[in-house]
């Protein structure tokens, strides 16, 4: 399996996707094309996508990206992002296309556009984002451990 496919295998894997139902459309070296359906369990008013999952699917296409520069055994995980809202997320679906901006051994800088798509298929760009993902060497990494509060 190929660094591109371990991120599809990865992402998909995650209930967040999952509930999204975020479907993977290009997966390459450094770019990437997600869509996600405009469902109304996502919407703030009939039709238009709620912020939220404008966030998650600009996210998830901007990370994915970084995650296919990654050597074997390595993750990343966001630690920053940054949306701009341009116009409303109302279609069909959206579409997010995701993109390295700079990689480096920790940390890669990424990008997506978000484009609401209607039935006809025309695109209307409604969102940016830019966003930072942390490298992390699986190996290395110890397991978080959480203690309840007394």
């Amino acid at each position: 399996m190929n660094q591109a496919e371990r991120v599809r295998h990865a992402v998909l894997a995650m209930p967040m996707a999952q509930t999204l139902q975020l479907a993977f459309r290009r997966l390459e070296a450094g770019e990437s094309e997600i869509e996600i359906p405009v469902l109304d369990a996502f919407c703030f008013r009939p039709g238009q996508l709620q912020a939220t999952a404008v966030f998650a699917v600009a996210d998830f296409a901007a990370v994915s990206a970084a995650g296919t520069l990654l050597p074997p055994g390595w993750i990343n995980a966001t630690i920053d992002g940054t949306l701009k809202l341009l116009a409303p997320a109302c279609g069909s679906h959206l579409r997010a296309r995701g993109r390295v901006v700079n990689a480096s051994r920790l940390l890669t800088i990424c990008a997506a556009e978000v484009y609401a798509v209607n039935d006809d298929g025309q695109e209307q760009l409604c969102a940016t984002l830019l966003g930072t993902a942390r490298n992390i060497d699986a190996a290395a990494a110890k397991p978080v451990t959480i203690h309840a509060a007394n």
